[in-house]
């Protein structure tokens, strides 16, 4: 059995992150000894680490609930697990198309050569930008 600290210090997650995940309903509640510590077991280990694992891999809590749940049935089809993470990588793919985007306007207007802010490529795009917003 693990105390919390004991199991923050095994998985590299934080005290406050391990409460959390427990209000989320990801981790199971844990036992508690006589005096209201709580006390972890072998299981309750692999599941933290699961769940650390999958938000290094920056799946959704929503995911993770979905994962974990599957990881109970190992009679369930493979598909349901791997519908999740392709759904996640769309979206990694999609955040990586936006990134891309971003760098390249970043490069565009840090090229800039003006002596002074009044002709400033940064601070005009960002004003013309302002005045795109508002325009909608």
């Amino acid at each position: 059995m693990y105390s919390i600290g004991e199991l923050s210090k095994r998985t590299g997650v934080k005290i406050p992150t391990i409460r959390y995940y427990e209000d989320m309903g990801l981790l199971e509640q844990p036992i508690r000894s006589q005096g209201n510590q709580r006390r972890y077991s072998e299981d309750g280990l692999k599941q933290l680490s699961f769940i650390r694992h999958s938000r290094e891999l920056g799946f959704s809590i929503e995911d993770i609930k979905e994962l974990l749940e599957l990881s109970q049935h190992p009679e369930y089809p493979c598909a349901d697990a791997h519908a999740i993470a392709t759904r996640h990588l769309e979206e990694v793919r999609e955040r990586e198309r936006k990134l891309r985007k971003l760098k390249k306007e970043l490069l565009r207007i840090t090229k800039c050569n003006a002596d002074s802010i009044s002709e400033c490529a940064v601070i005009e795009t960002l004003a013309d930008h302002e005045q795109c917003v508002t325009e909608h």
